[in-house]
């Protein structure tokens, strides 16, 4: 498994992966953009339905590539972030996000690094193999200790954090919320 950038060339594979979080339920995990309109920003909304066509998936592709850029616009509400995906050659796996700073909302409930793996790509290691590397991408930035949190119930994703170095600091609006040392 590697990490890369959002790239068109996982057109078909990101569909498959939207749909199989679809089947089990976990829709909430496939992170499509979805923001108003505000400011220079006309508002974004990609949906399974539209992602269809190429041409708006490669928009998907260059607002997640543009939303590393402090300076690219975006509603008041929404820190830069870097997304990565988890791939196998032209096979993606999953997504990990880190928030470049964490504002009022994320300091209490999202947190600096959120993933997702597709349900066909899971226990086999992806997740705690991205949230590692990405903790290597916060220590470049200078983000350390690094906020991440999971679903009170979701006992994998506790297990990954911990595994990584994790502190459970406490519990709040249901998400468990650990401090991960960068590396």
């Amino acid at each position: 498994m590697e990490l890369v950038d959002p790239d068109t060339r996982f057109h078909r594979s990101y569909l498959a992966a939207l749909d199989e979080l679809a089947e089990v339920g976990e829709e909430r995990y496939a992170g499509l953009p979805d923001r108003p309109a505000e400011g220079d920003l006309p508002g974004v909304r990609f949906t399974r339905e539209s992602l269809e066509d190429p041409d708006d998936f490669a928009a998907l592709v260059a607002f997640l590539l543009r939303q590393r850029d402090p300076f690219a616009p975006r509603p008041r509400a929404y820190v830069p972030f870097t997304e990565l995906w988890m791939a196998e050659g032209d096979e993606y796996l999953g997504r990990i996000s880190l928030r470049h700073e964490l504002n009022a909302l994320l300091h209490e409930w999202g947190g600096h690094i959120g993933y997702a793996v597709r349900p066909s790509a899971r226990r086999r290691g992806h997740a705690t193999a991205a949230l590692n590397r990405m903790l290597e991408v916060c220590a470049a930035r200078g983000i350390d200790p690094v906020l991440v949190t999971c679903d009170v119930d979701n006992e994998a994703s506790r297990r990954t954090i911990e595994g990584a170095g994790g502190s459970y600091e406490d519990t709040r609006e249901g998400k468990l919320r650990y401090w991960v040392p960068a590396r």
